[in-house]
């Protein structure tokens, strides 16, 4: 069994698809890099840190980016965010039925500062276009630096998410908090506590992510398939009636929750009797578990 989470983003692209039948566009070989890195005297890379291209899921085209979070932890530059654009530009024009993310990313490259936030907002726009033209964007998050920043605020922009206990969603980072607001607050020491905040069965049991599977390449690959047979029940768009809904979860979720400093609180108050056992479970079985706890949602 591969792991997602110790798996490269081209490794993951490589065994999540059928066969050999992934086609990059603009690999490597083109060199297509960041114009602002060098100036710095910083690291390149090729691919700028993200794989975009056409493959086969299940025998269904699709497309599908993967950002590489061994190279400056995935983090949007001018460059990354351009492929994503042109990515989801593209399966519009060629009408696709899906987009899958690989994400992993710490957010925006700090580097290229406005290049990269400007690039982070046109990938938001990009998604939302992609889902109003009817192809469903499908989030998939289980690497090890998490996706957080304005990417976390993309992720949140897709039809679904799917995570692994291991995998992170927050729009700060752990040290990104300490750092403004000091240990009291969040100690990003504390393991056990920045996963039961920003892990995947959190984000599943606030209704964040729509799946938890257990962390290999093989669970998120079956997994990317059920969701797109789900997304095709319902309209890619978003609605307004969805944004209503998401703003009525997260004002019941401020009010609920908005005192509690630690989430077993939180699965306390939704009722879970034994809230510091639910971790210990297996993807599976916590989904069956957790299932009936879980508020909001889409």
């Amino acid at each position: 069994m591969s792991s997602y989470l110790e798996s490269t983003a081209r490794e993951r692209i490589a065994r999540l698809f059928d066969g050999a039948s992934f086609v990059e566009f603009l690999p490597p070989s083109a060199r297509v890099i960041s114009p602002h890195l060098g100036q710095l005297d910083a690291p390149v890379a090729f691919d700028d840190g993200v794989v975009v291209g056409r493959a086969l899921l299940a025998g269904e085209t699709v497309f599908a980016a993967a950002q590489e979070g061994g190279f400056m932890g995935g983090a949007v530059g001018e460059v990354h965010g351009a492929k994503l654009v042109g990515l989801l530009r593209r399966a519009v024009a060629e009408r696709v039925g899906a987009v899958l993310l690989l994400m992993e990313t710490g957010g925006v490259r700090l580097h290229e500062a406005n290049a990269g936030l400007i690039a982070v907002s046109e990938v938001m726009r990009a998604v939302l276009d992609a889902r109003a033209a009817g192809v469903a964007v499908i989030t998939l998050a289980g690497g090890s630096n998490g996706v957080f920043g304005g990417m976390g605020i993309v992720a949140r922009c897709t039809n679904a998410i799917v995570m692994s206990e291991e995998g992170r969603l927050a729009m700060s980072g752990p040290e990104v908090i300490e750092t403004a607001s000091g240990v009291e607050e969040f100690d990003s020491r504390d393991r056990a506590l920045v996963w039961r905040t920003t892990g995947g069965k959190h984000r599943f049991l606030l209704g964040d992510c729509q799946a938890i599977v257990a962390d290999s390449v093989a669970a998120f690959r079956q997994a990317a398939i059920d969701t797109i047979a789900q997304c095709r029940m319902r309209p890619a768009a978003l609605t307004l009636a969805e944004l209503e809904q998401e703003q009525a979860m997260l004002g019941e979720r401020i009010a609920r929750f908005g005192d509690m400093a630690d989430p077993l609180e939180i699965w306390a108050a939704l009722g879970i009797e034994q809230p510091a056992a639910l971790p210990m479970l297996e993807a599976a079985q916590f989904m069956a578990a957790a299932a009936p706890y879980r508020i909001g949602g889409r």
